[in-house]
């Protein structure tokens, strides 16, 4: 068994995962591979099956309903630590990550042990292929905000190309988060960065997904703005 396993939420990704989860397997050719399917209604969950019937190394994880990114990866996480893996690498399902990159970022977490390696896409050689200069401009604006009420000094925190080191995650009492969204990467990465863990951003060039549709909603922006507000504020009442 790989120390390593490469986790990949879906929901509704049926257009993609094939050619994600091909390319997956010819970059890492020795990472596991876990699936974790909403009951995706467009069959995304028995294509993941296929890929498992043929390739010992890809799990599927089929959860009963979509209840966001992330009790998904916390589904995931728990997966992983009780197969004992070191690593797990975080990887979207559309396209956006390019798979060539996960050996360099597992790379960098076991060369000085990182507890996270970010796949960051503002970081100076990091960049956006396909968005317009105003969605650019919201993402940044996004993390800046994020950055400034938290006090970090993560670039990426929204990024969700990433390796975890699986030891760190256990110390981070996962029942207590309940972040539900992408602002599930965002506590995640707080909370390895306050905990005194080693973070790395790596730059990448992060693609638009070429099929299907963006899972971003109203609902998740304002999850995040609220929960990013409420630490930031209780911080600063404690004088941290």
């Amino acid at each position: 068994m790989s120390d390593a396993l490469i986790i990949v939420p879906t929901y509704n990704e049926s257009e993609s995962l094939p050619t994600v989860l091909d390319r997956i397997l010819a970059a890492s050719p020795d990472v596991d591979i876990l699936v974790i399917d909403d009951n995706s209604p467009d069959g995304t969950g028995s294509l993941a099956e296929g890929f498992a019937s043929q390739m010992p190394r890809v799990h599927v994880l089929h959860r009963d309903r979509k209840s966001g990114l992330g009790p998904a990866y916390i589904a995931g996480f728990r997966w992983a630590f009780a197969r004992n893996y070191e690593w797990i690498v975080e990887i979207d399902a559309d396209g956006s990550h390019d798979p060539a990159v996960i050996p360099t970022l597992l790379g960098i977490a076991r060369g000085v042990t990182a507890d996270l390696v970010i796949g960051s896409r503002w970081v100076r050689g990091g960049r956006v292929d396909g968005w317009s200069v105003v969605r650019q401009m919201i993402s940044r604006a996004g993390n800046s905000y994020a950055r400034l009420a938290l006090r970090s000094k993560i670039n990426d925190m929204t990024a969700g190309f990433r390796v975890l080191r699986v030891d760190k995650l256990r110390e981070l009492h996962l029942e207590t988060i309940a972040s539900s969204g992408y602002c599930f990467q965002i506590e995640i990465a707080d909370r390895v960065e306050s905990d005194g863990g080693t973070v790395i951003e790596h730059p990448i060039t992060f693609f638009e997904r070429a099929s299907g549709t963006s899972k971003m909603h109203l609902g998740i922006v304002v999850e995040a703005f609220t929960r990013i507000t409420g630490w930031g504020i209780s911080r600063w009442l404690r004088g941290r």
